[in-house]
């Protein structure tokens, strides 16, 4: 079926472009417009969209300051949501009916579970915790790929799955059923994508949370140098 292959349309200095590539800048110009227009016309709902977006991050991850998660998190949602719902749109794939889209997004997310947890804890407090205990290090190897292939073919399947159906049944019925099928797709899109974003809060929150333990040694450790700091200028 044409749904499933991802023909090559041109090529870009030898490099073959294919379908998906071209529905994905479609994707991201319908973002861009969209949001020059809502600013220019209803400015006040950029921010109402923001604090929802917000809102859901926040709900899972448990971190007193969100902006350096913000700008990562929520563009996944946007290109997720656009992408995934792109299918309605007549003649047009969801670009995350593509596994190579939808392993691209989660190997964005596998980087950044660990960006952030050295920038958090730097690198050796990250790969303590990380392999602590050691017996345990070839296990959470396992479980960072399979989550990460697990993140991606779920979004694959998902996407797939919809757009095949819809297309059976336009091809069928090609007046007001695919209509409630089309919302349908809006549906699933806003659905994986609260999924798929919520699970990458989920991965960056257990990457960038301080374990309590060590962070009540280094607190007692900070008192203790206070102390004898205090004492030495009592002495003198």
């Amino acid at each position: 079926m044409e749904i499933i292959e991802h023909p090559i349309v041109f090529y870009l200095l030898g490099i073959p472009v294919r379908d998906t590539v071209v529905y994905t800048w479609l994707v991201m110009a319908i973002v861009i417009i969209g949001v020059i227009l809502i600013e220019k016309i209803k400015p006040n709902l950029l921010s109402t969209l923001l604090d929802a977006i917000i809102g859901i991050i926040g709900s899972v991850l448990d971190e007193d300051n969100l902006n350096p998660y913000i700008p990562l998190l929520g563009s996944l949602m946007v290109f997720i949501f656009f992408s995934s719902a792109a299918s309605i749109i007549p003649g047009v794939k969801s670009p995350t009916s593509d596994i190579n889209t939808t392993i691209a997004l989660a190997l964005i997310v596998f980087f950044a579970v660990h960006y952030y947890g050295i920038r958090k804890k730097g690198f050796i407090g990250y790969l303590r915790e990380f392999a602590t205990p050691i017996f345990l290090f070839p296990l959470e190897i396992i479980s960072q790929f399979s989550r990460t292939i697990s993140l991606a073919l779920r979004l694959f399947g998902n996407i797939l799955g919809g757009d095949l159906i819809f297309a059976i049944v336009f091809s069928i019925i090609p007046m007001f059923i695919p209509v409630a099928v089309a919302g349908l797709g809006l549906f699933t899109g806003i659905l994986q994508a609260y999924v798929f974003t919520i699970l990458a809060s989920l991965y960056i929150g257990s990457a960038v949370a301080i374990n309590e333990a060590e962070s009540s040694k280094k607190e007692s450790k900070k008192q203790i140098k206070q102390k004898r700091k205090e004492l030495a200028n009592e002495r003198s």
